[in-house]
């Protein structure tokens, strides 16, 4: 009978239970996700990588950038109809959407259904239901503050259920800090003043955009885009434009309030800032059922 080294053994051993661990992960994880293959800036013609999950941050200064860039993403991708998920405390602290300036973005607001729920519990609750729905282009989730319960955990979930239906997921994060999570990649977003129009009108909504992280590719990254709502790409700004980006510069036309044509804002979507106007504007934008 052939006798092997007891050092054979253990290795045999070991190997077993890499192999034991590794089925377990998949089993609660589902298969590790691939590598995205495409270039680092093609999201700029053909949006996010879809069926999967993606995260978007924002400060709470440039909540309404953070938006504007969700939405455009979606269009970008061809991501429609798209379902937008946020809480009651989302539209107290950042106002009610605003069907002007979801237009001014390019979305057709009847490709939209928009759900207000309690609280982040029902948040993660919805979203996980909605993420299962191959009838959904994209899910984007809007939450304010830390978040806690957006977890490793949490985030898990929906990229697994983003694999399984097809559907592209956002979290559009307002006034939080990258935590661990399952997102294929995640994303800083700020606005820029947009270049002036003929008769100084203001321009395009502008992007500053830094891709933090990329799973499977290169990350680090940073683009200063503008958004083209006629073409549905962002044009990547020259370097000797973006570095002329001073206070001087006309901001991008973004109406806050609904009856109010001198108030403007940079790079996002509109929010209506007082109740009747936020009750006008919603209605158009809601639908339920």
């Amino acid at each position: 009978m052939e006798t092997r080294p007891i050092e054979h053994y253990k290795n045999t051993v070991n190997e077993s239970s890499a192999l034991i661990a590794r089925l377990r992960r998949i089993a609660t994880m589902g298969m590790p996700i691939q590598a995205d293959d495409r270039s680092a800036d093609s999201w700029l013609a053909q949006g996010m990588p879809p069926a999967q999950l993606h995260e978007v941050f924002a400060t709470m200064d440039d909540a309404a950038c953070g938006a504007g860039f969700a939405v455009a993403c979606a269009l970008v991708g061809g991501a429609a109809p798209v379902m937008w998920l946020r809480t009651e405390a989302s539209e107290r602290q950042g106002g009610r959407l605003h069907a002007g300036g979801l237009v001014e973005i390019g979305l057709d607001v009847s490709s939209l259904v928009l759900g207000v729920v309690e609280d982040e519990a029902s948040l993660l609750r919805a979203a996980a239901d909605a993420a299962r729905c191959p009838g959904l282009g994209m899910l984007l989730i809007e939450s304010w503050g830390r978040a806690p319960k957006i977890d490793l955990t949490a985030t898990r979930r929906l990229m697994l259920a983003a694999e399984a239906s097809g559907v592209t997921i956002l979290s559009l994060r307002i006034g939080a800090d990258p935590v661990p999570s399952a997102a294929a990649t995640r994303w800083q977003v700020g606005a820029l003043r947009s270049r002036p129009l003929e008769a100084d009108a203001p321009g395009k909504p502008a992007f500053d955009i830094e891709l933090l992280r990329r799973r499977g590719g290169q990350a680090g990254l940073r683009w200063r885009v503008e958004w083209d709502r006629d073409t549905y790409i962002f044009n990547k700004l020259a370097a000797e434009t973006a570095a002329g980006d001073t206070a001087d510069a006309p901001l991008a036309v973004v109406p806050i309030g609904a009856g109010d044509p001198a108030a403007l804002s940079r790079a996002g979507v509109s929010v209506a800032a007082d109740r009747a106007a936020a009750d006008d504007a919603a209605a158009s934008v809601r639908r339920t059922g």
